[in-house]
């Protein structure tokens, strides 16, 4: 089944056909690193992660591609704010973009360029476009002339000529031909980062960035643009504009648009005053969590943020984690037979099981990316999963595929949720050994050696817990439980003694 992508551009959804067999040409809208990024940004970040993997997950090899605004008059007022220089105050926030992004999961971009760097390229293409006559010089600032561009408004729907919603006033308006007219060049003011440039020292308007960038390194005409909702108009028509009339031919062929996020039913905005950072959510709650609730709203559609979804996302998660838990306990007690092995009923229907996710889960993803449907054929793999190691867990001697078979399951779950981002092996931390150590020493237990391990001293904690149980020695036995939970190493109590792993 080909993959359908909704085209913002003509409403509905397309087959995609990339430009270059088995290539996927892919820019996404960066940051304005003037602060931290708040979960909206984080969603349009992680909805494009996601899409990324999907079509790396079917083989196609993706260039991705997202800039990083570093100069913006948001900067520049956040300098002036702190007392510092705008270069300052975008490094910084740019570093801990990075890390905010790292810690969710996101992949880095094939190529990030930053504007400050790409200054002269963006000054070519506003020359062109004043010589061209789609762009004019005025007192310094250089314009776009809408009216110089017959198909404006094409991708938001707006029709120029009827609205009139944003006519300014002031010293800009009086600049401007037009009322639509938007700033490619901006003239330098005292104290501001400036460039060189025909039309005097200035810098470049925001616009003028992401179109030069995109085509500088995915050419003039690629395949998929993306963004949020909120940048349909005027960012990315304007956009459409530069880009088209510059070079001549089609900028984009698909354009992805993620949709909004609300918290607790409510739009987010400062004046509600229900701004959340990424990072501050990150602090509280594993980064897998937070991308299950993403991945239970379609991308484009609004999603609702509130301690109570977390909750049920946390649940959710945890199906799919227990479901692994239980595949590495029974591969543990169950090694590989010596001779050759063949498939029982059991293990043939499993993997048939199996193949039956695999197709119901692309057919939901090549669906324009329904993550939502997709994980429901997740699940519906554990439901079948966990039936067949509790009947083959039930009874000895195993059944000589058992160390096959759930080889093949764990891979089917690591690599379908990797294709959301899910359960990425980077993230696979380990118990705080400090943590460990004073546990151990609270409790007792005489570590092996100075190079005891984390999970030696897990075991250690365990064993004395167990002896613990066995003398009624219950207050002990409570205490190693409680600190090795406050640590994040969850235990379970089984039949033939205890099982655990760390979870965050």
């Amino acid at each position: 089944m080909a993959i359908k992508i909704y085209n913002t551009m003509t409403r509905k959804k397309e087959e995609l056909v990339t430009r270059d067999d088995g290539k996927v040409s892919m820019y996404v809208c960066g940051p304005t690193v003037y602060n931290y990024i708040h979960l909206g940004n984080a969603r349009t970040f992680l909805n494009f992660d996601v899409i990324r993997r999907y079509l790396e997950f079917v083989g196609y090899k993706v260039t991705f591609v997202q800039n990083v605004t570093d100069v913006d008059d948001k900067i520049i007022n956040r300098a002036n704010e702190e007392g510092t220089t705008a270069d300052d105050v975008a490094t910084r926030y740019r570093t801990a973009f990075e890390e905010d992004m790292d810690a969710l999961g996101v992949k880095r971009p094939d190529i990030a360029p930053r504007a400050t760097e790409h200054v002269p390229d963006m000054i070519e293409v506003i020359s062109a476009l004043v010589d061209q006559g789609n762009a004019y010089e005025s007192g310094g600032d250089v314009y776009f002339e809408v009216s110089s561009f017959a198909d404006y408004g094409k991708l938001s729907g707006r029709n120029v000529d009827e609205q009139q919603s944003n006519i300014q006033c002031g010293p800009e308006a009086e600049r401007k031909r037009g009322t639509w007219d938007f700033a490619l060049w901006k003239a330098a003011k005292p104290e501001e980062p400036s460039w060189d440039s025909p039309w005097g020292p200035g810098r470049p308007g925001w616009h003028i960035e992401c179109s030069t960038m995109s085509m500088k390194y995915l050419g003039r005409c690629f395949d998929v643009h993306g963004g949020g909702l909120d940048l349909v108009f005027p960012h990315h028509e304007n956009e459409i504009a530069q880009a088209e009339a510059y070079s001549g031919e089609r900028f984009v062929k698909y354009w992805i648009h993620s949709g909004m996020l609300n918290i607790a039913q409510e739009k987010m905005s400062k004046s509600l005053g229900n701004i959340k950072m990424i990072r501050e959510v990150l602090a509280e709650h594993d980064a897998d969590t937070v991308r299950m609730l993403m991945l239970g709203t379609h991308y484009r559609s609004p999603l609702s943020f509130s301690d109570d979804s977390l909750s049920e996302a946390r649940t959710s998660l945890e199906r799919i984690q227990n479901c692994l838990f239980n595949i590495d306990d029974l591969s543990g007690r169950a090694p590989g037979p010596a001779g050759e092995t063949f498939l029982t009923d059991r293990g043939t229907a499993l993997l048939e099981a199996l193949e039956e996710a695999d197709t119901e889960f692309r057919s939901h993803m090549d669906d324009d990316f329904n993550s939502a449907a997709a994980l429901g054929a997740i699940f519906g793999a554990v439901r079948e999963i966990n039936t067949y190691v509790g009947e083959i867990g039930s009874a000895e001697p195993y059944p000589p595929e058992t160390a096959e078979v759930l080889a093949r399951t764990r891979t089917f779950l690591l690599e379908h949720g990797g294709a959301l981002g899910l359960m990425q092996e980077k993230r696979a931390e380990g118990p705080d050994i400090e943590g460990l150590a004073r546990l151990a020493q609270e409790t007792g237990v005489e570590p092996a050696g100075l190079e005891t391990s984390a999970d030696d001293l897990v075991e250690l904690l365990l064993e004395k817990r167990q002896a613990a149980r066995k003398e009624r020695e219950f207050a002990l036995s409570d205490q190693i439980r409680d600190g090795l939970a406050a640590l994040g190493v969850r235990v379970e109590d089984v039949r033939d003694g205890y099982r655990w792993r760390f979870e965050r």
